[in-house]
């Protein structure tokens, strides 16, 4: 693939463009390499696009250049990566697969509706951009998937954790309580004895119960 060549300021828009989040997915995109290029020529074409996106050599905008400069960085160091670089080149084959199993289906109906099996892919340039937007779409599906099995995990990870500190707080308490249990036990054993003893000296010492008397009653004497 023949890519043109662009200035530091170029480069650096493209790298930071609307939706470049998604875009920069693909390494391959990021770095404009082919896939079939050799470790080689990896290592050269980083070196000169690194320089050119580089805070240094863009001064009046160091900030936009930093995160161009970051985002090629990420992407040579993905490429290094013999699990990441193929699984780059497996996305883009996939995207490669699905354009050509389309065309072979648009044929297919036109030929049954006795049409020229002519479809815009077979343009080159149609062809290359078809691939590279499913190419796209393909990466974005797996960095949001990526996404959800990242925030699940957080989300396994937290709860577990606060179930361990929930475990932890209640066997704190437990053992808190078991402390002071122990701490208090001979002073509640002192004061159900003192207790006991008041209650069997307070029976020792109660009184027969008196009972009042009525009035007596006088008899009037009649004259």
């Amino acid at each position: 693939m023949i890519y043109s060549v662009l200035t530091s300021k170029q480069q650096i828009d493209r790298l930071l463009r609307p939706g470049a989040s998604y875009f920069n997915l693909n390494p391959f995109e990021v770095l404009q390499i082919d896939p079939e290029a050799t470790d080689d020529e990896l290592k050269k074409r980083f070196r000169a696009l690194s320089i050119l996106v580089h805070p240094d050599k863009n001064q009046d905008d160091p900030d936009r250049a930093q995160r161009a400069f970051e985002a090629v960085d990420k992407a040579y160091k993905n490429l290094l990566d013999p699990e990441q670089k193929k699984r780059a080149i497996d996305v883009i084959q996939a995207g490669r697969e699905y354009v050509e199993h389309n065309m072979k289906e648009k044929k297919k109906q036109l030929k049954k509706d006795g049409k020229p099996q002519f479809v815009e892919e077979d343009d080159p340039e149609m062809f290359r951009q078809a691939v590279y937007k499913q190419t796209m779409k393909l990466f974005a599906e797996l960095e949001l998937k990526r996404k959800e099995r990242e925030a699940k995990d957080m989300h396994e990870r937290k709860r577990a954790r606060e179930e361990e500190i929930e475990t932890a707080e209640k066997a704190k308490r437990e053992r808190e309580w078991q402390k002071n249990f122990e701490e208090t036990r001979d002073g509640r054993v002192d004061s159900w004895r003192s207790f006991q003893a008041g209650k069997g000296k307070a029976k020792k010492e109660k009184k027969p119960r008196s009972f009042l008397k009525p009035p007596k009653v006088k008899m009037e004497q009649r004259e």
